[in-house]
């Protein structure tokens, strides 16, 4: 609608198309449309592209499902995969989506993330592994000390095995 306020005050196509960021083509298409139907020829048409396969509600529904757990929607484990939700998403509705399309879903209508679980062994002991985080880790970490040998690369002079 500002293109048309924007006509409407004597403004060229050019000058359109610069002030709303637009291609002169786009802008002329605008002109020619205000021109012959007015402002009501440039209302917009509505939403662009195709309809959500899954309503507002159903995705609530989903989310729901999804916060239950994977466990409590009958998987083994408690590790959401993008498969597990496309087969949730699918016993909920009756839509079958790809992994693609499901984490678009996940992304942008549930506003999720991807989280990746910590990967720790049953067996760790905290108890024993401190300690040795306190005392040898840092030994551990400790860069080369001065004048320890560098490099053994063929290709940097002052290596150990480039000749002199």
């Amino acid at each position: 609608m500002r293109a048309a306020d924007l006509f409407r005050r004597g403004k060229t196509q050019a000058e359109v198309a610069a002030a709303l960021g637009v291609s002169r083509e786009a802008a002329s298409q605008w002109y020619r449309a205000w021109n012959s139907g007015g402002r009501q020829a440039l209302a917009g048409a509505g939403r662009a592209g195709r309809l959500p396969r899954l309503s507002d509600a159903q995705v609530l529904d989903i989310e729901a499902a999804l916060l239950e757990g994977p466990k409590a929607n009958g998987f083994s484990t408690d590790l959401w995969t993008l498969a597990r939700v496309a087969d949730v998403i699918e016993a909920k509705t009756g839509v079958r989506y790809s992994q693609t399309q499901t984490w678009e879903i996940l992304r942008k209508r549930l506003g999720w993330t991807r989280q990746r679980p910590a990967r720790r062994a049953i067996e760790r002991d905290e108890e024993a592994i401190a300690p040795w985080v306190k005392k040898e880790w840092p030994r551990i970490k400790q860069a080369p000390a001065a004048g320890a040998p560098g490099s053994f690369s063929k290709t940097r002079a002052g290596s150990h095995s480039c000749p002199s």
